[in-house]
Parts: structure tokens; C-alpha cells; sequence
């Protein structure tokens, strides 16, 4: 029953209004409770007569107050409504309510369960059957008919699904549900986002009869955002928002990580511009904290679409690099490292070790927690390397190494390759050799560069060999023409070795400055993500770990997920059997999401175009406003009134009490003084303290914050010394002491450069890196250095400065039969099986040593006959067209048998103190000449090479 804008659920009710005259005639019969008077016997006496007592009435204002009251009583039970709901949908054809319940629904959700409830409510009194069907339910869930009663419990166990909604199977379903020639009024409750086959599915549907009137809802779109992916870079992790196409307000919300603890450690703000549908939020953090992000979501919508999971595959890698040469910051095509870095700095995070000493390095990479560990041509490394490179390998880190001369020449038992290796290396035009560079073949389809198109440009003129063995074909990432192996690998434990058999710069082979490079390592850093189907496998089933629900939040998982099937190259969706969430188990997850790939819009739905006219609605447009609770309350206002008025007519309200009010401005004037008598302390207080800062800066500005030592570190560095190694036998130390002394005191008299006093060094307690040249008398009586002071030499070298080991033993190797077997040799090869000694070979006639001063044939000492060894220098392929080699570095070791600093010895007046064998005054002055030639190389380098164009040069003069 309704009147204009009000109407009333139950009208019977009304008829109550009928006994308002009875109330009326019973409220003006009964009189009011009489009031309380003192009783006054003087006034009584006073006045002693008689007179006739009438019995009052109830005032007339009060009666009419209680008839106000019994009719907003009445009213209130009638349950009246203001503006009530029309029917949305009239006739007796079964009700279908349709509703996506996909992830866009969540947010809303309420209110569609409220409209379809008022659905129900108005189908239930015509008795017409009802059919409740969700876009985003399995194929076989139930979806009526029902009844009243059974379609209202139906959907309440509805629930929003965190998966894109399938309306195409949802009509279906219907369809094939219903009788044939059955009419039904549609309820379509939208998410308000189209999906791909929505054209098709309700011109099906139009086409199939059984549609009678179609109720379309549509929703609002201002709250719906959904996180298509993230950009973790060097600097900044980016997470990219989309909303629907045609809003385009604009709006900044915020974006907030979370680590897989659940723990909020970070947020931005996420901007949409004016008409952009895509937003960005830049978490600029250090990598360290931003690998810790599980999923990222904007604040305040509870949507699945609105949340980003991720797992190890979005990480900014960490890559360590360790090379066994140090990287000259001027040349930077020569470091080992340069194409190695310029590869992988887009994709991951790249650190370096400070020291060059393997036992300080490799611990300083490691507890930065790399994935990867790379090593450009390290030869030999020491036992508490290995055995902590080891753990962490099978703890599951990847480490990967190239070769080199120092890998090559390394012994054959390195347990940290992949294979087992030939010593030396395979090189164009040499033993073992190809008659062209080789190229490579197709990559093997089970290693991790199956698929990456083999580069025809790429060459190979020098590698290591692998030795043969029946797994070797297993491992070999990538194979040249030949056959040989280019890049083998093999899994240990939870990590995996990778070995490139060649160098990491272009000397060996043209590969480093190639883009199959780039791609190559990128796939070796995919190796350390243990989140999908490995190398040898084509896909991996992975069991649920925690499902993302409707809302947002990460949840058990459930009865009815399903293992997440993983396919090598293939990207996995969402579906209802494997909702978004995390599958694996902690060793190792994949995050699975609603929204993959690139260029995903979300676009509003459009209403089709029905043979039928279809009815617009809306979630918001129910208006009507009960006013049972408005009477009840205004009911129960008159009523206390009513209550105060009879206190008033019976006088309870005219005693009066005494009330003594408590003084309280005491209290305000004492708080008050306190306050002001404390200010002026405080405003002492506070310069006494800043006074006190300003003393303080100012003895801060004179501390003296220097350490023991820095003096001697300020003398070494502030003039050039030479260094020799204290062995602990006084007469070689002395020997060594005056041979660096003379020396020293001919370079003084033959060069510009004045050396400072000759320095003895402790390689196990010292720093050597002020020293240019380190000579190492080699004493086979004296203690066997220690491996970190072996390890320390080793870092030396590997920076940039020179050791000159001498045996000083030529005159009893010469007289062997076997040189090698001599003590000497012996404690110098103990010494250098702990280093990373580069191939050698005697100084060549075209090296830069011979001309760096002196024109040198040869390098005598005392004795002579022994060769003076240096690093092997590359072959080159024209060397007509540069005869001076070695000339882009230095080499960091020499050996001699020949006791330089026997020849080189002097007292402090300049004497010779041992005679040369045999006594020939010029062996000495060689010698002298051969150790100037030395220094000078140490600290020019170079600079002597361009004596290759002094041919041309002369022949031009000459013209």
C-alpha cells in the first residue's frame, strides 16, 4: 500500500488509528495524580470554611501529546517506506539472475548481493522460479532453479573469485539449464569490464528465445585498478597500474610492498594523470630491500586484480665478479671484466671485491648474497676459497668461470670446473690446432641456450680443451663445428658450475663483443632462479603455496586448487583450478598473477544490442529509506517528555538543593607560576647546551684522528722505494738489503728517479701495494711462507705489481742434470702452486724489458745463464706489424737463477761486495743495466713500444 512517496509493508496495521477517539475519551476521564503539597495547619486554621472540591481533568495539551505518541506507534508497525522500490522486473517468468563474480567484483560485492536479494524478494511472491548463476563458478556448480528460500542461500555461498570472469560458459550453462520454449527475465550484474567474447555470447543468447526481458546493472569503474608488472632496475623498483579506459580523472593513490612475512616495508605514490589509464609507482630503495618484496598493492582497494605477487624471477640479481688481473681504469676494453659488466649492468646488480686477495674477495662477494659468481681466468684457488665457494654452490649459487692463460696453465684437478681439463690451451695456427677459427653450431636442446639463434659472426681462435669423458656431451652447453666444447656446466647439489672455454675479452674469440654475449649470460643468470621448469626439463608441476583471494589477500590454499603445471617457454594463466598465488614450496616459488604480458587495457563493457529492449539499473539506485525506525524514535522522545511533564504537574521540580561550588583557580594560578618560573631554566639549559656543542665541534675540528703506522704509509707513498721479501736469514736479507741499495743508487745516478731507502717487507703482516717491485730472494732453509701470505703476494700481482723470485742457484742447476730438481726450485714451486701464475717464457728479443732504457741481449746477475722468465705474451697475428709485445701491461712476475741482488750489491760507500761468476767487471755493469731496464718497465710500461716505428721515423728524417 502506498501513498505518493510513502508506502507501508503492513497496511492492516493501520487500522489501530481507529481507537484513537477511545484513548482520547479515556485520557480526558482520567484525571492527573494530584500534587504534593506541605502541609500548613496555621494557614488551615486560619482560613476554616467550607467549599465545594471538583476532581480536574488532564490538560487537553497533554492528551494530545499521548495521541501523537499512540499514533507514531501505530504508524512504526504498518513498517512505512519513503520513495519505495518499484518492481525491477514484473511478470511470472522464472527469474535468471546472472552475476560476474570475477575479481573486479570484490570490491562492490556487497552491493550486488544486496540487489539480487531484492530480486528474489519480488520474484518469491509470484512463485516463479529462480536461477542463480556466477560468470566465474566451475562448469558443474548448481545453479537452480530454486525457490525463494533456496536461491537466497544460494547466493549467500556465491563468493567473488580472484580470476577474470567467463561469462561465454555462464550463458551456456543457462541456456542448457532451461526448458525448452522457457522465457526468463535476465538480471545481468555486471563488473563493468568487457571480456573477449561478450559480443558473441549475447547475440547467442538473443538468438536462443529464451529471453523475455533482459535487467542490465552496470557498475562503477572509479574504484577498479589492476597491477600488470614490475621493472625492478638498477636504481628503482617500477610497478605499472592500469584502470578502465575512459576514466580519466585524475588521481594519486598509494602503492605499498610487502615482504613474505606480511610485514609493510615500503610505499610510493601511484599518479594517474589526466586521461592516462596508466600509472607508475618508483620504489627507490636499495636493491637489498627491494629483493625482499612478495607482492605490492594500492592501498584501500580490495581487489586480486590491485595486488602484484612476486617471486625470485622479478629479483634484481646479484652477480659477483672476481677477475685475476686488475681492471686499468684507462684502458677499459683490456679489463677482463669489461664485456662481462657491460652485459649484465642492465639486468642485474653488479659488485666488486676492494682486494684482489682471493681469501679477502671471494668472503667480501659471498656475504653480499649473490646468485651468481663469475671469475674471469682465476687459475688456482686456495683450499678455504674452494671449500667455501663449495658450500655455497650446493646451497644454490651459480658459479661461472671463463679461461684464460692462468686457467690454462692451473693444475688438473680443480674441483670447481664442470670437466676436467687439458693443460694448456688449443690456439689458432698452434699444437692442436684448427687451419680457421671455428664457429659454433646450433646450441642442445636441453641446455639453457636452446633457442637463442646461433650468431654467424661469432669466431673462436683459442680455448681450453676439456678432456674426454662419457658425460661430456651431457654438459656442453654450447659446441663449436668441431665438436670441442664452448660452455659446459653441471648442477651440484642446489647450485650449478658454468665454464666458458674461452677468455672473457675478445682476444680468444669474438663472442664477448657480440649480442649473443648478453644473451647468453642472461640465460645463465635464469639458472639461479629456481621458479619454473630447469634446463633438462619441459615442464614441472608445482603444488599451491598460498592463493591470492578476491579481495587481495594472501590466503592456505584450498581443496580445490590444483597443481600449477609449468611449460618450458610458455607463460602459465590463471584459471579456476589454479587461482593467482604462489606454487612450490619455500625452496623455490613462482608467482603466479591475474595480469601477464605486455599492452593490457581494461575496457569498459558495452551494452549489446538485444532483439528484446533491455532495462538500465544501477547497484546505488535503490533510494527508498524505511521510517519504522524514525517513528519508533520520535515515539520514544514524546514519551520521555510526557514522563518530565507528569514530574513537573506533580512539583518535583520546585525543591530546591543546596549546591556549594569548589573554588579551582588556585590550582590555575599555581600551574601557571610553575610553568612561567620554569621557563627561564629551560632557556638556560638550552644554551648551556649549545654551548657545550660549540666546544665540542671545535675540539673535534683539532683531533687528531691518525693510527700507528700512517706515518711509514705516508713515507712510502710519498717517495718510490724498492722492496725486497725478509726471509728470516740474516745473510740473504742482508744481501737483498745492499743489492736494492746499489740499485737504487744507480738508478739515482743513471735515471731522473731517486728511490728512497730500500724497504724490507713481511708479505704476511705488510701492505705491498706502495712497492712497484718486490724482489723475493727464494731461501729453501727458511720457513715456508703461510697461504694468506701466499694468497696476499697472489692479490699483489693480480693489482698490478711485479715480484722478482730469485733461486740464485744457476751454478748448481747448471751443473744437474735435472735444474727443476734443485732446492730452490722445488720451495718455488710450493710457493707458486698457491698463486695464479700466468703462462711463462724467457724475455724475448722483441719485448719491451729489453729496450725500456737499455738496449739489453740478455739479463745477467751474478751468475749468468739462466733465462729471465716473464708472463707469455699473446701470439700476434701480423707481427711484423708491432715486433715490441707485452706493451698494453706488465708483467707481474719474473724468475731468475742468476742472484741479481749478489750482482747488485753494494755497501754505503758504493762498493761492489761480491764478486760475478766468473769475474768479468761488464757482467756487473749488465746486471746493473738489466735491473735499471727492470724498474724502469715497472713504471713505464709502455712507453718504450713506440722504439717499433724508429725505422720509419729514421727513414723519414733521413728524407
Amino acid at each position: 500500500m502506498n501513498f505518493l512517496p510513502l508506502a507501508f509493508g503492513s497496511p492492516l496495521i493501520l487500522a489501530g488509528l481507529i481507537a484513537l477517539p477511545v484513548i482520547w475519551w479515556l485520557l480526558r476521564m482520567t484525571p492527573p495524580r494530584p500534587q504534593e503539597e506541605t502541609f500548613p495547619p496555621l494557614r488551615i486554621l486560619a482560613q476554616v470554611f467550607k467549599r465545594e472540591e471538583v476532581p480536574s481533568k488532564s490538560p487537553w495539551w497533554m492528551t494530545l501529546l499521548r495521541l501523537l505518541i499512540a499514533a507514531l506507534v501505530i504508524l512504526a508497525l504498518a513498517s512505512p517506506v519513503w520513495n519505495p522500490r518499484p518492481v525491477a522486473l514484473s511478470g511470472k517468468e522464472p527469474l535468471a539472475i546472472v552475476v560476474d563474480n570475477g575479481w573486479a567484483s570484490a570490491e562492490d560485492w556487497q552491493q550486488r548481493v544486496n540487489a539480487a536479494e531484492k530480486l528474489i524478494s519480488d520474484a518469491e511472491g509470484t512463485a516463479a522460479p529462480i536461477y542463480i548463476v556466477g560468470s566465474a563458478e566451475p562448469a558443474n556448480a548448481e545453479i537452480g532453479p530454486y525457490d525463494g528460500k533456496g536461491a537466497a542461500e544460494r547466493l549467500q555461498a556465491l563468493e567473488p573469485r580472484p580470476i577474470p570472469v567467463d561469462r561465454k560458459s555462464a550463458m551456456e550453462r543457462l541456456a542448457s539449464t532451461l526448458p525448452a520454449d522457457t522465457k526468463v527475465r535476465l538480471a545481468f550484474m555486471s563488473d563493468g569490464l568487457a571480456s573477449p567474447d561478450d559480443a558473441e555470447t549475447f547475440a547467442e543468447l538473443d538468438k536462443s528465445g529464451h529471453l523475455a526481458s533482459v535487467l542490465w546493472y552496470g557498475a562503477n569503474l572509479s574504484r577498479t585498478f589492476a597491477m600488470t608488472g614490475i621493472d625492478n632496475k638498477a636504481d628503482s623498483l617500477e610497478a605499472v597500474a592500469i584502470r578502465p579506459e575512459g576514466v580519466s580523472a585524475p588521481r594519486t593513490l598509494t602503492a605499498a610492498a610487502y615482504d613474505d612475512k606480511g610485514r609493510r616495508i615500503a610505499e610510493a605514490p601511484l599518479s594517474f594523470a589526466l586521461g592516462s589509464a596508466e600509472g607508475t609507482a618508483r620504489f627507490n630503495l636499495p636493491v637489498e630491500l627491494r629483493n625482499d618484496f612478495r607482492l605490492i598493492r594500492v592501498d584501500g582497494i580490495e581487489q586480486a586484480g590491485a595486488t602484484r605477487l612476486i617471486d625470485a624471477g622479478s629479483e634484481r640479481r646479484t652477480v659477483g665478479l672476481i677477475a685475476s688481473g686488475d681492471g686499468d681504469l684507462a684502458q677499459p676494453l683490456l679489463s677482463p671484466l669489461h664485456y662481462i659488466s657491460r652485459a649484465l649492468s642492465p639486468y642485474v646488480n653488479l659488485i666488486e671485491p676492494r682486494s684482489a686477495d682471493l681469501l679477502q674477495s671471494v668472503p667480501e662477494v659471498l656475504d653480499a648474497k649473490p646468485s651468481i659468481l663469475i671469475m674471469a681466468d682465476i687459475g688456482t684457488l686456495p683450499q678455504p676459497v674452494t671449500e667455501q665457494l663449495s658450500k655455497w654452490i650446493e646451497d644454490g649459487g651459480t658459479l661461472v668461470r671463463f679461461a684464460g692463460p692462468r686457467l690454462a696453465g692451473a693444475s688438473d684437478n680443480d674441483p670447481l670446473l664442470p670437466v676436467k681439463l687439458r693443460k694448456g690451451e688449443r690456439a689458432l695456427g698452434g699444437t692442436l690446432s684448427w687451419s680457421e677459427p671455428q664457429k659454433l653450431r646450433i646450441f642442445p636442446e636441453k641446455g639453457p641456450f636452446a633457442g637463442l639463434t646461433v650468431p654467424d659472426d661469432v669466431t673462436v681462435t683459442r680455448q681450453v680443451l676439456a678432456e674426454p669423458s662419457f658425460d661430456l656431451n651431457d654438459k656442453a652447453y654450447a659446441v663449436l663445428q668441431d665438436g670441442t666444447p664452448l660452455v659446459t656446466g653441471e648442477q651440484r647439489g642446489r647450485g650449478n658450475i658454468v665454464l666458458f672455454h674461452i677468455s672473457p675479452d675478445a682476444s680468444w674469440s669474438s663472442l664477448p663483443i657480440s649480442g649473443s654475449f648478453v644473451e647468453m649470460l642472461r640465460r645463465i643468470v635464469s639458472l639461479s632462479q629456481r621458479t619454473g621448469a630447469q634446463e633438462n626439463q619441459v615442464s614441472v608441476s608445482l603444488p599451491p603455496y598460498q592463493l591470492l583471494s578476491a579481495s587481495g589477500a594472501l590466503t592456505p590454499p584450498t581443496s580445490e586448487a590444483k597443481p600449477l603445471i609449468v611449460e618450458k617457454d610458455k607463460q602459465s594463466s590463471v584459471s579456476i583450478n589454479t587461482p593467482p598465488g604462489f606454487y612450490g614450496n619455500e625452496d623455490g616459488l613462482k608467482a603466479l598473477n591475474i595480469f601477464e604480458g605486455a599492452n593490457i587495457k581494461l575496457q569498459p563493457i558495452a551494452q549489446p544490442t538485444l532483439s528484446i529492449g533491455i532495462t538500465p539499473a544501477s547497484y546505488t539506485s535503490d533510494q527508498s529509506i524505511s521510517l519504522a525506525g524514525p517513528f519508533f524514535a520520535v515515539a520514544a522522545m514524546l514519551l520521555a517528555l510526557d514522563t518530565l511533564l507528569m514530574l513537573w504537574l506533580r512539583g518535583a521540580f520546585r525543591r530546591r538543593m543546596k549546591v556549594r561550588a569548589k573554588a579551582a583557580g588556585i590550582a590555575i594560578l599555581l600551574a601557571g607560576s610553575l610553568a612561567f618560573n620554569l621557563l627561564p631554566s629551560g632557556i638556560g639549559k638550552a644554551q648551556a647546551q649549545t654551548q657545550a656543542q660549540s666546544q665540542s665541534g671545535a675540539q673535534e675540528q683539532v683531533h687528531d684522528d691518525s693510527k700507528p703506522g700512517d706515518e711509514a704509509i705516508i713515507n712510502s707513498v710519498s717517495q718510490t722505494h724498492l722492496a725486497y721479501v725478509i726471509t728470516g736469514s740474516a745473510q740473504t736479507d742482508d744481501i737483498s738489503k745492499a743489492g736494492m741499495r746499489g740499485l737504487s743508487f744507480a738508478l739515482m745516478d743513471k735515471t731522473a728517479l731517486e728511490p728512497g731507502d730500500p724497504v724490507g717487507v713481511d708479505p704476511a703482516k705488510d701492505e705491498l701495494a706502495f712497492y712497484p717491485l718486490i724482489y723475493w730472494p727464494i731461501d729453501p732453509q727458511a720457513p715456508m711462507p703461510s697461504p694468506e701470505a701466499i694468497a696476499k703476494v697472489d692479490a699483489y700481482m693480480q693489482q698490478g705489481g711485479t715480484v722478482l723470485f730469485d733461486t740464485r742457484d744457476q751454478l748448481q742447476a747448471g751443473a744437474s742434470l735435472d735444474p727443476s730438481a734443485s732446492p730452490a726450485n722445488q720451495r718455488l714451486r710450493a710457493i707458486l702452486d698457491g698463486m695464479n701464475v700466468p703462462p711463462l717464457e724467457p724475455v724475448p728479443d722483441d719485448h719491451v724489458l729489453t729496450k725500456s732504457f737499455f738496449i739489453m741481449p740478455d739479463f745477467p746477475g751474478r751468475y749468468e745463464g739462466s733465462p729471465l722468465w716473464v708472463e707469455a705474451s699473446t701470439p700476434n697475428a701480423s707481427p711484423r706489424e708491432r715486433p715490441v709485445r707485452t706493451g698494453d701491461g706488465v708483467t707481474p712476475i719474473m724468475i731468475t737463477a742468476n742472484d741479481f741482488a749478489g750482482a747488485w750489491a753494494v755497501d754505503e760507500q758504493g762498493n761492489p761486495l761480491l764478486p760475478t761468476v766468473p769475474n768479468d767487471p761488464m757482467q756487473r755493469i749488465y746486471a746493473i743495466r738489466g735491473g735499471v731496464n727492470i724498474v724502469m718497465y715497472m713504471l713505464t710500461g709502455n712507453y718504450k713500444s713506440d722504439q717499433v716505428h724508429a725505422k720509419d721515423l729514421i727513414e723519414r728524417l733521413g728524407n
